[in-house]
């Protein structure tokens, strides 16, 4: 069939099932091989399990930065994004410096991104003021990683003239480090992280910790760092528990979807979490109390509907 018969067909399903009364919704999420596609796909199934009417088509994307300018154009309903970027988008700043976005709002937050510090076990680096000098991989140019790592060094007084800047993927970091080319990197993502996992399978590490005053500054500073501690053996060689700060993987939605679709999606995730539990290991971490944190753009009249109703929000 011709690309104009696909979209033909295409469009007679779409009417169709809007004819049945069907909601046809598409979601934003990341690269195939990352964690908000497969996430992505475990909640959309699990929303039309509970919500028959209600079908959601994933997309794999960009992440973050790409999905909040994809609901921005309305080329999707429904998107992962780490709460930072977001953040960014709505008050035009970091990497959204050429102008706002705010027609989309907060359905919920799902599951905690670590900020990362990884060095040698036999490096002689023990701490974040310790990279002055070094040369550190502060993740891909522009990525919210970067922006993390210049927060995260600004606390400790030091900036990116202060050390060596290698702009580099997770899997070259650990790769760089591995060899010797760099002294220590920095990786945003859920934990374990497989880049991470890997190296440290082979090669000795340490992850290095925030100070307990540098956390409270960067949370009072910023509205979207959350305090928390990685688990000691989250990692082969590192036996004690890491404090650090998180961000989070979190839910959006265009503002004007309807207010009873974003209650079902909440309400369809949160007493569904079993069954995403069953189907992703991120899933275990929904928390309908911690659902409501670290957020700082308004949440969708439907969500908030929602955690109001089960008392989550006054």
């Amino acid at each position: 069939m011709s690309k104009k018969g696909f979209l033909v067909l295409g469009l007679l399903l779409l009417l169709f099932c809007t004819s049945l009364g069907v909601t046809n919704l598409y979601l934003a999420t990341g690269g195939t091989s990352g964690t908000y596609y497969p996430f992505g796909g475990v909640i959309a199934q699990v929303i039309g399990q509970r919500f028959p009417d209600i079908r959601i088509r994933v997309q794999s994307t960009g992440a973050s930065a790409a999905n909040i300018r994809l609901i921005s154009s309305k080329e999707v309903d429904i998107a992962i994004v780490q709460n930072d970027v977001m953040h960014y988008a709505y008050t035009g700043t970091v990497l959204f410096k050429t102008g706002n976005i705010t027609n989309f709002s907060t359905l919920f937050t799902a599951y905690t991104e670590v900020c990362q510090v990884v060095t040698r076990a036999d490096s002689g680096i023990n701490s974040i003021a310790d990279l002055k000098g070094k040369r550190v991989s502060v993740g891909d140019a522009g990525s919210g990683v970067e922006a993390n790592t210049i927060q995260i060094l600004e606390a400790y007084g030091i900036s990116f003239k202060d050390i060596s800047v290698q702009y580099l993927s997770f899997a070259d970091s650990a790769a760089a480090l591995k060899d010797r080319k760099i002294d220590a990197f920095f990786t945003t993502a859920g934990i374990p992280t497989t880049a991470i996992v890997e190296l440290s399978s082979t090669n000795p590490i340490k992850l290095l910790s925030i100070d307990p005053e540098i956390v409270k500054t960067l949370e009072s500073s910023y509205p979207f760092y959350v305090g928390f501690v990685i688990p000691e053996n989250t990692y082969k060689g590192v036996t004690e528990p890491v404090q650090t700060v998180a961000v989070k993987a979190t839910f959006i939605v265009r503002s004007d979807l309807d207010e009873d679709i974003a209650y079902k999606l909440v309400k369809a995730v949160f007493e569904g979490k079993e069954e995403i539990a069953a189907g992703h290991a991120k899933g275990k971490e929904l928390d309908v109390n911690e659902a409501v944190k670290g957020v700082s753009v308004p949440f969708h009249k439907g969500a908030e509907k929602y955690f109001k109703e089960i008392g989550v929000i006054q």
